[in-house]
């Protein structure tokens, strides 16, 4: 059995249907499938009701961005006669076939493709009443992904919540990122993956209330690379009346790669295309494949959604100065959203999943491994109080245990500066949680419990859990789920069976900490808090 498979199935398991509420509408048939159709400012499009909603799945929000519009902003699609039949999932943005999409993979979406500027629509009727919608931002680091994946399904959340989903396909990765207007004439885009984003959103913003959505209540959330591209959303002047409220989840980019750092990477990508600058006009020749492995190589990887970038990015959202104006938080939040509400949270054992998928020798460290493992970013004395310091925060834990708590901590770190920023405008709420809900399921040939790691709240804030959950499980899905419902209807996170929700402060620090008996914890971890800003 392949190893680094079984692990990942640990995170979501089997993503079945979760038992959710039927909403029977009316509908007509259609080559044996039941359909609703739908206007948008292009022409109109059939979707299929099927779990007692409708999808609308590969709804074309741009012109494809192929040949000659390569590296170029989005352009408007282009108006279609009839009914455009929007039955099934979209071709994912260009990048390595396999998992669920193309032949390789499991056959729910179609090869990865150039051509693949869609979204997808989960609504419980396309009948202008005017529902909370939620716009979610795939993750993926910028480099792989979808907006059609299992575990993100919007089936569920718009079936228990009555709220429409909507979920995009943007160019990933070199084709998203790649920053050529320094280096030549004409009209190459910065930032060409947000552009794509940015032009979903406007759509979003025109066309839904005719799928029963309401566009003065639009909230913009994603969780890793989809929520950098949340926090570079919240940047975007241009975005700024196109949404009302966001959550960045297990990422928390304060800065973003710089102007110069891009055109380096760029430049760095022409040679080893053996190119050179006069060549950029005949850049959408090359084949995808051949961009493709110039993305894969180990001199032109991703972009980490958190911490400091490198003085030589990889591909991803940058300054630009335009489109991108700041950093998203490390000068403050930008004062063009002080008045939009914002969620910001980690999962409590994020680094986990990042040793799932290598050898499981980390899980069994001793307290020498755990000096070893962490000696390649911490030294000597300031090594020696960083483990004392969580010894001290966490009584009891094993090496392990405490090199993931050491790991996962910047993480953390940063989304408590996220906070602290948005809370010193003094404008709109800012909600602070951790995921702790701890996965008794053991990772293979190891004692050592999932607990919470990177992703999985993936499955839980959309209710999709699996048939045979355990009970825990089942609850903090509600719970999460729930909540993120109820922040994109009224602004603030609410749920039944939860406790009042305070905005997060620097005076108490009010903290949901979401398990099956979610609760209030102010100042979590403060011991480890401390330590990391009496360092800074």
């Amino acid at each position: 059995m392949n190893t680094p498979m079984t692990r990942r199935t640990l995170i979501g398991g089997s993503l079945a249907a979760a038992a959710g509420l039927s909403l029977p509408l009316p509908a007509q048939a259609h080559g044996g499938r039941r359909t609703d159709e739908a206007a948008t400012r292009y022409g109109k499009v059939r979707g299929r009701r099927e779990d007692g909603i409708v999808k609308f799945l590969g709804v074309p929000y741009a012109t494809p961005p192929l040949g000659r519009l390569r590296f170029k902003a989005p352009k408007l699609p282009q108006r279609w006669s009839g009914v455009r039949d929007t039955v099934g999932f979209p071709n994912p943005a260009f990048q390595a076939a396999g998992a669920e999409m193309g032949p390789t993979g499991n056959g729910r979406m179609p090869a990865p493709s150039e051509d693949c500027l869609y979204l997808n629509i989960w609504t419980p009727a396309a009948d202008h009443r005017r529902r909370p919608v939620m716009f979610y931002n795939h993750g993926g680091g910028y480099m792989i992904g979808s907006g059609s994946a299992t575990g993100q399904d919007g089936t569920h959340l718009a079936q228990l919540y009555d709220v429409v989903v909507v979920e995009s396909n943007h160019r990933l990765g070199l084709l998203g990122y790649l920053f050529l207007g320094d280096l030549a004439r004409g009209d190459y885009a910065a930032n060409q993956g947000m552009l794509d984003i940015l032009a979903a959103l406007r759509w979003t913003s025109d066309n839904i209330d005719n799928f029963g959505g309401d566009p003065d209540n639009i909230m913009v959330w994603g969780e890793s690379g989809g929520g950098a591209k949340t926090a570079a959303v919240y940047t975007m002047p241009s975005a700024a009346r196109l949404f009302h409220k966001a959550s960045i989840e297990s990422a928390a980019p304060l800065r973003f790669p710089t102007r110069d750092g891009a055109t380096a990477r760029a430049e760095r990508t022409l040679s080893l295309l053996g190119l050179t600058t006069a060549d950029i006009p005949g850049l959408h020749e090359i084949p995808a494949a051949r961009l493709l492995e110039i993305q894969q190589s180990e001199a032109a990887n991703g972009v980490a959604p958190w911490g400091d970038p490198p003085s030589l990015p990889g591909f991803g959202a940058f300054v630009d100065g335009h489109i991108i104006p700041r950093h998203p938080f490390a000068d403050g939040a930008a004062p063009w959203s002080a008045g939009k509400p914002l969620m910001v949270g980690t999962c409590r054992d994020e680094t986990v999943f990042f040793s799932l998928f290598g050898p499981p020798d980390i899980f069994r460290i001793d307290d020498a491994g755990l000096r070893s493992a962490l000696s390649g970013t911490y030294h000597g004395a300031e090594l020696d109080r960083i483990i004392a310091t969580f010894r001290r925060s966490r009584p009891g834990a094993t090496p392990a245990q405490l090199y993931f708590a050491i790991t996962t901590s910047p993480i953390w770190r940063d989304a408590i500066k996220i906070a602290e920023a948005k809370a010193a405008q003094h404008a709109a709420p800012v909600f602070m949680y951790q995921l702790a809900y701890p996965d008794p399921t053991v990772v293979p040939g190891t004692n050592f419990p999932l607990g919470s790691p990177h992703a999985s709240d993936i499955p839980l804030k959309f209710a999709n859990t699996p048939t045979d959950a355990r009970p825990g499980q089942r609850a903090t899905a509600r719970h999460m789920s729930a909540l993120w419902a109820g922040f994109a209807r009224h602004g603030r996170p609410t749920a039944p069976g939860v406790p009042r929700w305070p905005a997060y402060t620097p005076e108490d620090r009010a903290t949901m900490w979401i398990d099956a008996d979610s609760r209030i914890v102010k100042d979590p971890d403060r011991i480890e808090r401390l330590f990391w800003n009496n360092r800074a």
